[in-house]
């Protein structure tokens, strides 16, 4: 059954709002048939659809992302998501919400600070020669966390306890390269990680990686979220 989703929460045809339900934001439903190997759709358009659902979700218009009972039955033996979403573990930010997406859509590898160790980098591989994903985004956001304890590791050499310090090492060196940089520090430094990772990914020696991307069939791309707009900055399309 379909649902309708805002960011202030579910609307349903029988909750009094009349044909007001059907005026959601109708999003491109997953491309590809319950038999179907892979997404249909092509790098290009999957990177569309996601800003199409970013902008529906900044002007908190309902939109029918694909779940519920039957979504989930149909999608119960395979799956084919036409994203692989590198992003931070933060609370705040969502994949599915902020871009409207449904069950099956969105691939997504999760750690604090979007860095990508072996388990990360393997799931990113996946995604792509496995299912057959056309596009990586890679998303930061503002006020990250994990990037701000790297600044403060580099400004006041802070040692962090357990694994939280060998996590942020590789976020080290998008803060140095950012030292003397005009405009906000921290925002700086969360777009020049998300470059690094990109820059790392687009760099593969990978065969499951390289290969899609010399011959066209792969995008990687970077992007930030505003905390307090809810707009996804798509900065790096190369």
């Amino acid at each position: 059954m379909t649902t309708l989703l805002s960011r202030r929460g579910l609307l349903a045809c029988g909750c009094g709002l009349g044909a007001a339900c059907f005026a959601a934001t109708s999003l491109p439903a997953l491309a590809a048939s319950p038999s179907a190997k892979k997404t249909t759709l092509g790098a290009d358009e999957a990177l569309e659809t996601l800003k199409q659902g970013n902008r529906a979700y900044q002007t908190d218009s309902p939109v029918r992302a694909v779940q519920g009972r039957e979504r989930r039955i149909e999608i119960a033996l395979g799956q084919t998501p036409f994203v692989v979403l590198v992003s931070c573990s933060d609370s705040r930010v969502s994949p599915e919400i902020l871009f409207g997406r449904g069950l099956g859509e969105l691939f997504i590898v999760r750690n604090a600070g979007n860095c990508v160790d072996t388990a990360a980098l393997g799931s990113i591989e996946y995604g792509v020669s496995q299912l057959g994903v056309p596009l990586v985004l890679v998303m930061g956001h503002s006020r990250c966390g994990a990037v701000e304890a790297a600044i403060d590791v580099v400004k006041n050499n802070t040692v962090y306890p357990g694994s939280i310090g060998r996590m942020i090492e590789p976020i080290v060196p998008a803060i140095l390269s950012q030292r003397d940089k005009p405009g906000d520090y921290v925002e700086n430094c969360v777009r020049a990680n998300v470059s690094r990772v990109v820059n790392r990914l687009r760099s593969a020696s990978e065969p499951s990686l390289l290969d899609p991307l010399k011959a066209g069939m792969l995008r990687i791309v970077g992007a930030s979220y505003s905390l307090d707009t809810g707009t996804v900055d798509f900065f790096d399309e190369a």
